[in-house]
């Protein structure tokens, strides 16, 4: 077996592991989901948590498949044309992953620390 072969098949084995992650992950958290739901019957909560954890989940499939990518391109093909369309695949990546990430925090990842620093400013010293 060929570096290259080898190679190409370490890429799939961790294509398949990005989308193992993003299966068990997403299944994971529609049990946990249920699971809360059927225990607190508290529907915002419930559906708050499973978007939290779906988002994670997607976040790490992603990056996992970002990796696969490159693997391919750098170690297997790595043409002009493959780079180009590499740099392309982590740009949407890249973006989908910053987009879920806000939508999971609910603020800029800059801004997030100002807020929690806002946060711990604003609580009472006392403990009342």
């Amino acid at each position: 077996m060929t570096f290259t072969e080898t190679m190409e098949h370490v890429a799939t084995g961790v294509e398949l592991l990005g989308v193992g992650v993003l299966v068990v992950g997403i299944a994971w958290s529609g049990v946990r989901a249920a699971i809360g739901w059927v225990h607190t019957s508290d529907g915002r909560r419930t559906y708050a948590e499973l978007r939290e954890s779906i988002g994670g989940s997607l976040l790490l499939g992603l990056e996992i498949l970002v990796a696969a990518d490159l693997i391919k391109t750098v170690a297997v093909a790595p043409t002009v044309d493959n780079v180009l369309v590499l740099g392309l695949i982590v740009l949407i990546r890249t973006f989908l992953s910053f987009s879920l990430q806000i939508e999971i925090d609910g603020a800029l990842p800059w801004r997030r620390g100002r807020r929690e620093a806002g946060s711990i400013r604003g609580a009472s010293p006392r403990g009342s």
